[in-house]
């Protein structure tokens, strides 16, 4: 895997051009974390008061720095503050080795930047089991610090990827008050992806001025809109990590109340979310999930994602065969309330199955139309209840069994 992986074909035409974010700024080195002359080390330094809030994964074994980013996002949001990420390595299942290293890195940041240790973020991802080699980023760090500024952000998305085809950003503008609040994000994540986050790294900037408790409800509310309702392959990673930094460097103040800034953020981190699965390890489709008519929003959830993370459905989308039975038997597998006699069926427009039964005017060249395209829609109705929920996932191919067969090579 030390070679560039080709382009996903569903990929974006170009990175797109991110706002710059006062109160922000980047760098990146090839510290040689695992490969020689790739850039695999970012620094983002944080101006003071900026308010940091973060959503992480639950994994009961999650790595060591995901651990020490949770035992310090409810900390004063006083002094400036930074952010440290490395890929090639997870330093994860590292145990005191891991911690250790962490502790190397955040010292020798806080250090370079002359900030509190308290307020260094650390990110890693990359193998699982390996020791990390933290001297090799530490020492970079004084080149780290000296090259500092405000508009490489597609430098830093560059830098945190491992087996992305290529970088992931968004943004968003608001207004508030006559006053214009921007947002950017970064984001790097293609395999080991499933809610509870998914392997991923995100990284989410705004020059609004927010409280932090608030800044946390927001993120935590919007990521199980979105990081939450993706999957890639079913795995939820030891590293999973989502940071939301407000800078407050526009002087516009945003609260619980400020429904727009709350809805531009969503949409940034929506807009992330679906990149990942685009960029999903060998995926060649988008793939679009919609259960209505369950007992709850709980239980369209579970629908959805049984039929997201069925290997007979993602395999059935990347041969483009639109082979509804495996729609019913992720249905009947998933767990939550079903009717075999209420359940209908949509690929496309096309009602393939109507409440138990296969649709009398269902059309097979419609439907093998439907899935020849890069975008798939799959809608199931329940006939239970209000319930809903929409998730996205992408096909199972060759591709996927090709990177992750070699991933440690």
């Amino acid at each position: 895997m030390g070679g560039t992986p080709p382009l996903s074909p569903l990929a974006p035409a170009a990175f797109p051009d991110l706002p710059v974010i006062k109160g922000v700024e980047f760098a990146t080195a090839a510290a040689g974390v695992k490969y020689a002359g790739r850039t695999d080390v970012l620094l983002v330094r944080l101006a003071e008061g900026t308010a940091v809030a973060g959503v992480f994964t639950r994994s009961a074994t999650r790595s060591a720095p995901v651990l020490d980013c949770q035992q310090k996002i409810g900390g004063e949001d006083t002094g400036a503050a930074a952010i440290v990420v490395n890929s090639g390595n997870a330093n994860a299942f590292t145990g005191r080795n891991g911690v250790a290293a962490t502790r190397n890195v955040t010292t020798a940041a806080a250090q370079a930047l002359g900030i509190e240790e308290n307020r260094v973020f650390t990110s890693s991802t990359g193998v699982i089991g390996e020791p990390l080699p933290s001297d090799r980023i530490t020492a970079k760090m004084g080149e780290l610090a000296s090259g500092l500024s405000p508009d490489t952000i597609a430098d830093a998305a560059k830098a945190i990827m491992t087996t992305d085809t290529y970088p992931k950003g968004a943004s968003a503008e608001v207004q508030i008050d006559g006053q214009t609040v921007k947002i950017a994000g970064i984001a790097k994540g293609s395999g080991m992806i499933a809610p509870d986050m998914a392997t991923m790294l995100v990284y989410i900037f705004t020059d609004a001025a927010i409280d932090r408790e608030v800044l946390q409800s927001m993120v935590s509310a919007n990521a199980d809109l979105t990081f939450n309702c993706i999957t890639v392959d079913s795995d939820t990673s030891t590293s999973d990590t989502l940071l939301c930094a407000a800078t407050g460097a526009s002087g516009v103040r945003v609260t619980e109340r400020n429904t727009g800034f709350i809805d531009a953020l969503r949409g940034v981190m929506l807009d992330l979310a679906h990149q990942v699965v685009r960029d999903g390890e060998g995926a060649t489709k988008f793939v679009q999930i919609h259960v209505s008519g369950a007992k709850s929003d709980a239980d369209a959830r579970t629908h959805a994602m049984s039929i997201a993370n069925s290997p007979l459905v993602k395999t059935a989308i990347a041969g483009e065969d639109a082979n509804w039975g495996r729609i019913v038997m992720a249905v009947g597998k998933s767990g939550a309330a079903a009717d075999r006699d209420q359940l209908s069926i949509w690929f496309g427009e096309e009602l393939v199955a109507d409440k138990g039964w296969r649709a009398p005017g269902y059309s097979e060249e419609a439907c093998a139309a439907h899935m020849k395209g890069e975008s798939i829609d799959i809608r199931v109705d329940l006939g239970l209840g209000g319930g809903t929920a929409t998730v996205w996932t992408c096909d199972l191919t060759h591709g996927y069994i090709s990177i992750n067969a070699d991933y440690r090579s």
